[in-house]
C-alpha cells in the first residue's frame, strides 16, 4: 500500500532556485497518472500472451515498456526490430483488449478533474504527453471529458520517441509555446519523471504504480497518492505562492 501523505510541495531543499521562471503549464501523462489504466493494460497483455501462446513475463515486461511507445512495445515484445506493418498489428489487436477491458471499469485517477478545473481556473496551462497514440487517447479524452479541454497534446505515435527520451514533453511545451522549464510534468512511472529531468522540467510524481522512492528526484517537487491528496494539501496555492 501507498504511503498516504503527500510531501510538501516543493520543501526547502527542493525550492526552485531563483533563476527558474514561474510555473505556467501543467503536462499530465494520460495511462496511471490522469486514468487508473495501468492495471487493464497489464491484463491486455496477458490476453495478448495468452491468445498467441507466448511465454510472456508480464509484470518484467511491463517495468520494461511502460512510457515506451507503440513501436518500442513491439520490438520489446518480439526481442527484435519489427516492420511498421506488424507494429500495427501488435499494437491493434492489444490497444483493442485494452479498450475493452477498460472500458467496463473506466475510473479516472482520484480528483484529477477538479485539479485540473483549478489548474485552468488560475490560469495555467495544460497539456497531455503521452506515449500512447491516438485511438488511446481518442478513447481516453472522450470517456473523461475534460472541461475545458487540454490546450495540446503530444503522442507517442507522431514518431516521437517514448520515454524516458524527453521528446514527448518536449514537444507538449513547443505546442503550449512554454518554456520547458516553466513546467510541471505530473508522472506515475520512473521512465517519466526521468524524461522530465531531461526535458529540462519540473516533476510531480502520482502514485498510482509507483511509490514516492521510486519517483524521487531532485526535480520532483512533490509525491502523492492521487490529485485529491495534493488539493487538500493546496498544491496549487503553495506553487503560486512560491
Amino acid at each position: 500500500m501507498h504511503d498516504s501523505t503527500c510531501l510538501a510541495a516543493m520543501p526547502p531543499d527542493r525550492k526552485p532556485q531563483p533563476q527558474m521562471p514561474a510555473i505556467q503549464a501543467l503536462i499530465f501523462d494520460m495511462d496511471g497518472t490522469m486514468v487508473d489504466s495501468m492495471p487493464w493494460h497489464t491484463q491486455a497483455w496477458v490476453e495478448y500472451a495468452r491468445r498467441h501462446a507466448m511465454d510472456l513475463d508480464v509484470p518484467a515486461f511491463m517495468a520494461q515498456t511502460t512510457g515506451k511507445n507503440a513501436f518500442e512495445c513491439a520490438c520489446a515484445l518480439m526481442g527484435r526490430t519489427v516492420s511498421a506493418e506488424e507494429s500495427e498489428r501488435i499494437t491493434a489487436e492489444k490497444e483493442g483488449i485494452y479498450r475493452e477491458l477498460f472500458a467496463a471499469h473506466f475510473c479516472a485517477v482520484d480528483g484529477f478533474a477538479s485539479f485540473h478545473a483549478q489548474a485552468r481556473a488560475m490560469g495555467l496551462k495544460v497539456a497531455i504527453g503521452t506515449a500512447g497514440d491516438q485511438d488511446n487517447v481518442r478513447f481516453v479524452l472522450d470517456k473523461l471529458q475534460m472541461q475545458p479541454p487540454a490546450q495540446a497534446i503530444a503522442r507517442g505515435d507522431e514518431g516521437l520517441p517514448g520515454k524516458p527520451h524527453p521528446d514527448i514533453f518536449l514537444k507538449a511545451a513547443e505546442r503550449l509555446a512554454i518554456d520547458p522549464a516553466a513546467c510541471i510534468v505530473f508522472e506515475d512511472a520512473p521512465h517519466g519523471i526521468e524524461a522530465a529531468r531531461r526535458a529540462g522540467m519540473r516533476a510531480v510524481g502520482i502514485g498510482t504504480t509507483h511509490d514516492a522512492l521510486q519517483l524521487s528526484g531532485p526535480h520532483v517537487l512533490a509525491w502523492a497518492p492521487n490529485f485529491s491528496t495534493l488539493l487538500n494539501n493546496q498544491f496549487l496555492e503553495k506553487l503560486h505562492d512560491a
